[in-house]
């Protein structure tokens, strides 16, 4: 009989190795582009300075998300996005960026965790291949509103962004107080998986408390649907993250950074949580934090 804790011990093993890739990564593009420019010791030391002086005032607080999204992502297997983007809706930064930002950070954990997931034999090859392509155009379609209405619209975004994260902080709560019930055979997984992708997107996160939560109440095994809905995640993050990129450029790169350091200095945290904190308990928190950090958001709009 297979263990469980070892496809877990193996999920922990790849995110490691693609945090590890990103640090590489980081460290050979910055030395490339000082290589490049030619520059002197004394010109990069300048420069890190001026870069340093030029970060955004809430920089310390998009770190701050990343840590705690990345926490939560790591222990519980799910609310990175919501987590992330209630925490960046406070910080003033406009709310295309914010959900670009969330997922071209998200890639790499969404990567390793599919990839974990798909190696161990969690995937239903048929559930993915339904889910994936409704997925993918909604989160488009997402990413491209959120673009052109944000932009006119900020203040109203936000707060439908945050009205959204309090349903969703109710949903994870709703969900872990909630008992086991067979119901009816599922057939919306195409509305599901759209519904999802475009939430997801427009929102800055959501599709695991959406789709892993529903079908998981509907189906028997638990095991594929979240392997499954992971594997899915990864090309729903990853054709939102670029649509975002084609339509904002690059100018979202320090939240983007943020996100991915406090990720970073969180995930060997995270990996020693898992299975120690109470699940039920532990997303009855997390509910409870963003269903409050939610309302501050409402009432300080307001």
């Amino acid at each position: 009989m297979e263990n469980p804790l070892d496809g877990l011990q193996e999920e922990n093993k790849w995110k490691n190795i693609v945090t590890k890739i990103i640090v590489v990564f980081a460290v050979v593009l910055t030395t490339f582009f000082f290589l490049y420019q030619n520059q002197s010791m004394r010109t990069i030391s300048n420069s890190a300075f001026d870069w340093y002086n030029h970060l955004e005032p809430n920089f310390k607080w998009i770190v701050l998300a990343g840590f705690l999204a990345q926490l939560v992502d790591g222990a519980l297997g799910m609310g990175y996005g919501i987590t992330s983007s209630t925490i960046l809706l406070s910080t003033g930064i406009n709310p295309a960026a914010i959900s670009g930002s969330i997922h071209t950070a998200e890639i790499f954990a969404s990567g390793a965790s599919g990839y974990s997931h798909y190696k161990f034999g969690n995937v239903n090859k048929k559930l993915f291949k339904i889910l994936v392509i409704p997925g993918v155009i909604g989160a488009i379609l997402g990413a491209v509103l959120l673009v052109y209405i944000g932009e006119k619209h900020t203040g109203f975004i936000k707060i439908m962004m945050a009205v959204y994260a309090f349903f969703i902080g109710v949903k994870i709560c709703f969900n872990a107080t909630k008992k086991y019930v067979r119901k009816k055979p599922f057939k919306q997984y195409g509305l599901l998986a759209w519904l999802g992708g475009f939430l997801d997107s427009f929102g800055g996160g959501g599709w695991g408390p959406i789709v892993t939560t529903t079908l998981i109440t509907k189906r028997q095994s638990p095991r594929f649907i979240i392997g499954t809905v992971s594997l899915t995640e990864f090309f729903v993050t990853l054709s939102s993250a670029l649509t975002f990129f084609a339509t904002l450029g690059v100018t979202h790169w320090q939240p983007i950074i943020g996100l991915i350091l406090g990720g970073v200095i969180a995930s060997p945290i995270a990996a020693k949580l898992v299975g120690k904190l109470p699940r039920k308990l532990s997303f009855i928190f997390l509910g409870t934090l963003v269903i409050v950090w939610s309302i501050r958001i409402i009432v300080k709009l307001f």
